[in-house]
């Protein structure tokens, strides 16, 4: 997931300074110099790192922050703030034209992902009501018309494709078309270079000159970090973006070009690409970013994410098999499908506040989801509705219909049984009738976790 290296050399920096009473204006200027460091390990511009400690360090040497009682909580307070200040105070939008279709403009470097975040944005507006026109304007890179199409078809948008006819007319058609057949927002994925050139820009200005986009938005790859905010400096200078979407946000990037690009070209991040999915696409939520980055989750996010992409009926069912204690194998089933259109287990977590650092460190492996489906699948309906009948026998049909041993076989009953205990204890109460008030998850959080981890383990030495 991005930003973890600078998320654990901010943790470290200030873990010096909470195991301090009282804080000193060294104290801050020495843990400032460490965040400077993980700034710049993380790619962000020299200057930028510079400015933003320099503006920290003078919020936090003042008497406010001296004299608290957390002065180590005041500290993270002001970073937390700063760092939302640096990729834009509040989340900006799509900005709607007066009189539709509203016009956008999608640019970058071929291999941005430009194509496919155009799908992403149709299929994220389509959900909010809107009639998305996917536009083909690329006609240089080989199947690119042929690559909209699928995924347009894949986000049930309308593609509008003139072959190899000049960028500019095909533009101008595709805005027409819109008014004429009620599409109240046309999207122009137009052609990206390996680099800028003349030609390339020429070419984009053009199109904005014939279309007048209400919108003309940037695809960043956020995995070439600092070249990120060049290229993004250079699209700004000769068009003018209204705003960025980074890309591979969930891939393993420094973060340089989300806490740089606003800084260079004071245009806000609007959206963020973090999968591969056509659904992996989410509104850029600056403060909610700063909290992930120092480590403090993102539950706004975890929650809208629940919402959209769960279904709330099996959800509700879901809760009262909990509450009656009848999870079975199906039910089981059913719960890894749910969190398998969340997205990643580690990006899960990763929104998830005070989840232990050991725990997000863990190598999750999403395929261990589709082999315990597969253990699962393979069993027949009465072996899911009563696990405990699998005997020995059962065991090793199981493991070999789903192409797992039987160890994992073993492994997944075993967990199945700490969950099912789990619940019942979440659902015991004391002689007045009240829930009883549980430690901590205990076996039940090992138990989901264990899901992940279904390779055959070394036996310890003795």
């Amino acid at each position: 997931m991005a930003f973890e290296g600078l998320s654990e050399k901010l943790s470290n920096a200030f873990k010096k300074l909470r195991n301090k009473g009282k804080l000193t204006e060294s104290d801050v200027k020495s843990a400032m110099r460490e965040v400077r460091m993980a700034l710049l390990e993380a790619d962000v511009n020299y200057k930028i790192a510079k400015d933003f400690t320099a503006k920290v360090t003078e919020r936090a040497v003042g008497a406010d922050v001296m004299e608290s009682l957390t002065p180590a909580q005041m500290v993270i307070k002001i970073v937390d703030e700063e760092l939302t200040a640096l990729m834009g105070t509040e989340e900006t939008r799509i900005q709607f034209a007066n009189k539709p279709p509203t016009v956008i403009m999608m640019c970058g470097l071929q291999g941005s992902g430009k194509t496919t975040h155009s799908a992403k944005l149709a299929k994220l507006l389509k959900k909010q009501g809107h009639r998305p026109l996917l536009v083909a304007c690329d006609i240089y890179r080989p199947a690119a018309i042929e690559q909209l199409k699928v995924v347009g078809g894949q986000v049930g948008a309308s593609v509008f494709e003139m072959g190899l006819e000049n960028p500019v007319t095909i533009a101008q058609s595709a805005v027409k078309h819109a008014k004429d057949y009620g599409n109240d927002i046309v999207i122009i994925d137009t052609a990206g270079r390996l680099h800028i050139d003349e030609k390339l820009m020429n070419e984009l200005k053009e199109v904005k000159a014939a279309v007048n986009p209400d919108e003309i938005l940037l695809v960043v790859d956020s995995m070439t970090g600092q070249d990120a905010v060049n290229v993004a400096k250079s699209f700004d200078e000769l068009l003018d973006i209204s705003g960025v979407i980074l890309t591979k946000l969930d891939g393993d990037t420094r973060g340089g070009a989300a806490l740089s690009v606003r800084a260079v070209t004071g245009k806000p991040i609007k959206f963020a690409g973090i999968g591969e999915k056509l659904d992996d696409i989410e509104v850029f939520h600056p403060d909610r970013m700063a909290s992930r980055i120092l480590g403090m989750g993102d539950v706004l996010t975890l929650i809208e994410d629940a919402e959209n992409r769960l279904d709330q009926e099996k959800a509700q069912e879901m809760a009262k098999k909990f509450q009656q204690n009848k999870f079975d194998m199906n039910d089981l089933y059913e719960q890894l499908q749910q969190i398998k259109k969340m997205g990643s287990v580690k990006n899960i977590l990763s929104k998830v506040p005070g989840i232990d650092k050991q725990v997000r460190e863990m190598d999750f492996d999403d395929r261990q989801l589709d082999r315990v489906g597969a253990m699962i699948s393979s069993m027949t309906l009465k072996e899911r509705e009563n696990p405990s009948i699998i005997n020995p026998s059962r065991k090793r049909r199981i493991a070999a219909g789903s192409g797992m041993k039987v160890e994992d076989v073993n492994r997944l009953m075993k967990q199945f049984e700490q969950m099912q205990k789990f619940m019942k204890s979440m659902n015991a109460r004391d002689k007045n009738g009240r829930r009883k008030r549980l430690p901590g998850l205990g076996g039940g959080s090992n138990a989901v976790l264990g899901l992940h981890n279904l390779k055959k383990r070394k036996p310890k030495r003795k």
